[in-house]
């Protein structure tokens, strides 16, 4: 995803979604995500309509930038550009659970790990591009429940774990094999953000058409069809 279309989809999801869905469809008559707009020809007029709203209707005024405007305006022609969803759920499912190793840090209803974020309502809040995009490039956005942090105690102990919560005097982490750690920062002489995923690539490991299973499976959690 375009680096402006992926600040889009941030302030998308911060500012549009309330009204109009995750999927750009919760307001009737209207699919953002078609590209197509009754009340706008181009990019500029539909920068004008998300920046002063439409008067007489229920869209009010966001008194946004006009830069920030076309970041939105760039996600939804970028949703607009994407081929319909392909793939499998059930097969998405068995890899999931078996050939991609995703219970190995995450959890799904309750089944898998804790040391990656809960998939259970991913669907409901990620799409199948942002989907795809962090199984084939898990660097490119990492999502607050994805930071890992690394705390170096002053006795020169490392711990490194998917940071849960913070403040100015402690810190709670899920840790791999140890689980649930608290830590006292008065005694850590270090405690940074990790910069890369600890999540690996399925890139090379999945097929094309495995991925597109496993997208169709992620986008399913959450939904009317999640198991």
């Amino acid at each position: 995803m375009p680096g402006d279309a992926q600040e889009g989809a941030r302030r998308y999801m911060q500012s549009c979604s309330v009204c109009h869905g995750i999927n750009g469809d919760g307001v009737e008559g209207v699919n953002l995500a078609r590209g197509g707009f009754r009340r706008a020809a181009s990019d500029e007029e539909l920068i004008n309509l998300i920046v002063n709203g439409i008067p007489g209707t229920a869209m009010p005024p966001t008194n946004m930038s006009a830069v920030r405007a076309g970041m939105i305006v760039s996600y939804l022609r970028y949703l607009a550009e994407q081929p319909p969803l392909t793939g499998d759920a059930g097969r998405g499912r068995a890899l999931f659970e078996g050939k991609g190793g995703c219970l190995n840090c995450h959890r799904v209803q309750g089944n898998g790990s804790r040391l990656g974020p809960d998939l259970s309502d991913v669907g409901l809040s990620r799409r199948a591009a942002e989907i795809e995009l962090a199984l084939l490039e898990p660097d490119a956005e990492i999502s607050p429940e994805s930071r890992f942090v690394r705390a170096v105690a002053r006795d020169g102990v490392t711990v490194t774990g998917r940071l849960l919560n913070h403040d100015a005097f402690t810190a709670q982490l899920f840790v791999a094999e140890r689980g649930l750690v608290s830590l006292d920062k008065s005694t850590l002489r270090e405690f940074s953000f990790v910069e890369k995923s600890p999540m690996p690539s399925v890139r090379g490991r999945l097929t094309d058409a495995e991925v597109a299973d496993l997208v169709r499976y992620l986008v399913s959690l959450g939904g009317a069809d999640s198991p």
